[in-house]
């Protein structure tokens, strides 16, 4: 647990993610790494020096076989609320839809149900998953896929909607997420998606994975580009 506090302590430090009074919501799938940060966010709860809450939000997809209450108990232990949003994202995506390429339609609708449902429940900041890998597979997609350099934030303000997105574990490599899930014994929940694993993602890591192979540290040096270009909002306090 002391390695992934660091992690996280360094991202919500150097980027001013957690404020006295703050009200954070977990986005939690039911994935190893909102299962990662959950436990995480409510270990450094206890000692952060500027108080906060946390509550735990899940979106039900409307997938049968789902099963949270293994996420349920894991709240009640670490003294989270917990709250399951029915949601038909899934039907609207694969059964009237038919997407052919679902990722982008669903990932959209899931942030408008996710911010919608924590400001219903009185949070003003919404905490999400994403780690090391994430941040350098996004640049890679946009780069390779649209042909621009840009990544998601460590920390967004939607001044729609009056609500801030932190990323707390944007230090953490995801080989590291998958040990410490592992070790803390967190109770990850099949992802039952028919594009899981089919996806542009998935394409890009395998090429980060080849690279890595042939030349050590490729990802290290994409991430401190990342940093010292910088892209907006990417740049450190000097």
């Amino acid at each position: 647990m002391q390695k992934m506090l660091s992690y996280v302590r360094r991202a919500v430090d150097q980027y001013h993610m957690i404020e006295e009074g703050d009200c954070i919501a977990v986005g939690v799938s039911g994935g190893k790494d909102s299962l990662a940060l959950l436990a995480t966010l409510a270990a450094l709860r206890r000692f952060y020096p500027k108080p906060f809450t946390l509550k735990a939000i899940t979106l039900d997809m409307g997938y049968e076989e789902m099963d949270f209450s293994p996420v349920a108990r894991l709240c009640e232990q670490l003294e989270v609320e917990y709250i399951i949003r029915p949601t038909d994202i899934k039907t609207i995506v694969f059964d009237i839809r038919h997407e052919e390429n679902p990722c982008s339609l669903c990932a959209k609708m899931r942030r408008g149900a996710l911010n919608d449902t924590a400001l219903q429940n009185g949070c003003k900041k919404v905490a999400l998953g994403h780690h090391y890998d994430d941040v350098i597979e996004t640049m890679m997609m946009s780069l390779l896929y649209e042909g621009r350099i840009n990544c998601f934030l460590p920390e967004t303000y939607l001044d729609r909607r009056g609500i801030t997105v932190i990323r707390p574990m944007i230090y953490a490599p995801e080989s590291y997420v998958r040990s410490f899930v592992r070790r803390e014994q967190l109770p990850v929940v099949h992802n039952p998606c028919p594009a899981d694993g089919n996806t542009k993602r998935e394409e890009i890591k395998q090429l980060l994975r080849t690279l890595e192979q042939q030349n050590h540290g490729v990802r290290q040096r994409i991430f401190g580009a990342i940093q010292r270009y910088p892209l907006r909002g990417w740049g450190l306090d000097p």
